[in-house]
């Protein structure tokens, strides 16, 4: 008797365990519901980004759009912090802070180990098209969007074929025009903003 409960108690605890991996796996595979107050940003137009953002070089600016809150968000940061690394000669990098709890953005720079500025502004969302995270925003040297959109098709940012953010980042800096024909690169997947209606 003891060993069949032992055994129905360890089968449901992991079709429990099961079910719970299924179901995030499930919601992160949907994308984020577009807000009815969205506003479409399109490529080529120009973003006028307010200090500290408006950095005074003629380099591409590369936002990041972070949540700490966001397990999408946490995903990626190492995937963040390495194009960080290896294009930071090159590019403006920047973390926006999209949060409606209180992080300040030296807690997040030091929570994740950021070397970039960190801001707090939900407007530049709105200003780039932003409505989710994580998502990244290229702008060329005159300040046009380039790219917004996802990191990756894998969820954990490990499908070289997928690596949109990269893709976006090597086009900027050779003047390439940008196609993104991969659904998966433009529609947004991940977290709501907390201020996004739907």
């Amino acid at each position: 008797m003891k060993k069949w409960i032992v055994t129905v108690w360890l089968t449901l605890l992991m079709v429990i365990i099961f079910s719970f991996f299924w179901y995030n796996q499930l919601v992160y595979s949907l994308p984020t519901p577009v807000p009815s107050d969205y506003k479409t940003v399109r490529t080529g137009q120009k973003i006028k980004l307010a200090s500290p953002l408006n950095f005074n070089n003629n380099k591409p600016v590369f936002l990041h759009f972070f949540n700490p809150d966001c397990p999408c968000s946490r995903f990626n940061i190492d995937h963040f912090k390495s194009l960080v690394k290896t294009y930071h000669n090159r590019v403006n990098f920047a973390v926006v802070l999209m949060t409606d709890k209180s992080n300040s953005a030296e807690e997040v720079k030091k929570r994740f180990g950021i070397s970039v500025p960190v801001i707090a502004d939900s407007t530049v969302a709105a200003l780039c098209g932003v409505y989710s995270t994580p998502q990244a925003v290229v702008l060329n040297a005159n300040r046009e969007l380039y790219y917004r959109g996802n990191y990756n098709k894998s969820r954990y940012c490990t499908d070289a074929k997928t690596s949109y953010a990269l893709i976006a980042l090597d086009g900027v800096l050779n003047k390439k025009h940008i196609l993104n024909e991969d659904i998966f690169a433009l529609k947004s997947y991940g977290c709501k903003l907390p201020n996004c209606k739907n």
